[in-house]
């Protein structure tokens, strides 16, 4: 079955096609990673599947696809908590990721970051464009961001260096200029032992995201409403989030002032204009400058929005990897390991292995 074929099965509307089996789901993925696809017919098939709407069962065949192809780093590493934030960035916010899980790690877990740079079709910041101001590097070799996780507890990697093709899909997302599948699969190549933290866009995505994590296998996991769909929550008000831990989905809700973070404003960025066309926030030197200053104010110990904000993401961080029962536990542990400098000493044992 070619791939042709199985964008008749979706259909040319909602009426007229039907969901794909696992085996369709996963034989389709592999089609679209695979150097001889034609990209027209992989833009048809994921706007078919996005007017459709896409099922649990399709975006766990895509996930596992993914993963059979890939060169997935860390399997079988205990306490490990692998971050998933949207690939394509974030556009007003610093990817406090960076932060988050450098306090987590220096808590006690294996923080493993999988995310990108410049990726259309937003092309926002990402944890990449942080890391340069901190005299850090993303990985594109999955080998060498295991050993930076065996060794410092904490390591970015490129999801297009854990699975190559999807540079070549690059173009097509592009061109597409929206959201498709795509975007929730490249954040699930993860290892399976791994608990997990994935931002989710706002809507019915959000248990979607948490009953994949849980067919995928994952003991553990938290899907957050963060930032831009990002991991972070906001400071300002309250994310919902769902809970994954002992086979079971749990409601989470991020209130930040029960956990003394709250903040009036949001660690917003500055504004610089709007990007030129074809480019986006994490191709301006500016926004990424400005991206890792806030990332290091929050290591140096200062306090603010940003300061909240990152411990408040280290606090779920430690929740999905099980170092305590309840948020307030695991803010507390966050703040103790930011305030003690060990979170210093996780990046400059990172920058001794670079």
């Amino acid at each position: 079955m070619i791939l042709r074929d199985l964008l008749r099965l979706l259909g040319s509307a909602k009426r007229d096609g039907r969901n794909l089996t696992h085996d369709e789901a996963y034989r389709a993925f592999e089609l679209i990673l695979a150097e001889s696809r034609s990209d027209i017919q992989v833009g048809a098939f994921l706007i078919a599947l996005r007017w459709k709407g896409v099922t649990v069962e399709e975006l766990t065949a895509f996930a596992e696809a993914a993963r059979a192809h890939a060169t997935i780093p860390c399997r079988g590493m205990q306490d490990l908590v692998c971050i998933c934030p949207p690939q394509d960035g974030l556009e007003s916010h610093a990817p406090l990721e960076v932060a988050a899980g450098l306090i987590a790690a220096a808590a006690g877990l294996r923080v493993l970051i999988i995310t990108d740079r410049c990726v259309p079709p937003k092309r926002g910041l990402t944890a990449a464009s942080a890391l340069e101001r901190l005299g850090l590097d993303m990985t594109w070799d999955p080998a060498e961001a295991e050993d930076w996780v065996a060794k410092a507890r904490f390591a970015v990697a490129s999801s297009s260096g854990i699975l190559p093709a999807l540079m070549g899909l690059r173009r097509v997302r592009s061109e597409i200029g929206v959201r498709t599948p795509i975007a929730t699969v490249e954040k699930l190549i993860a290892p399976r032992n791994a608990a997990i933290v994935i931002g989710a866009q706002a809507g019915p995505v959000l248990g979607m995201a948490v009953e994949v994590l849980q067919a995928l296998g994952h003991p553990r996991g938290i899907a957050i409403q963060g930032l831009e769909g990002g991991v972070i929550p906001a400071v300002s008000r309250r994310s919902r989030g769902i809970e994954l831990s002992g086979g079971f989905q749990t409601p989470l809700t991020v209130e930040p002032s029960d956990v003394g973070m709250s903040a009036a404003l949001e660690p917003d960025l500055p504004m610089f204009g709007p990007p030129d066309e074809g480019y986006g926030s994490g191709d301006n030197p500016a926004l990424t400058k400005a991206s890792g200053d806030m990332t290091l104010s929050v290591l140096a110990g200062e306090h603010g929005p940003a300061r909240n904000a990152a411990l408040l993401g280290a606090g779920l961080i430690l929740k999905a990897g099980g170092k305590a029962h309840t948020l307030a536990e695991c803010v507390s542990l966050a703040v103790e390991a930011l305030d003690s400098g060990a979170a210093r000493e996780v990046m400059a044992r990172l920058k001794g292995l670079a």
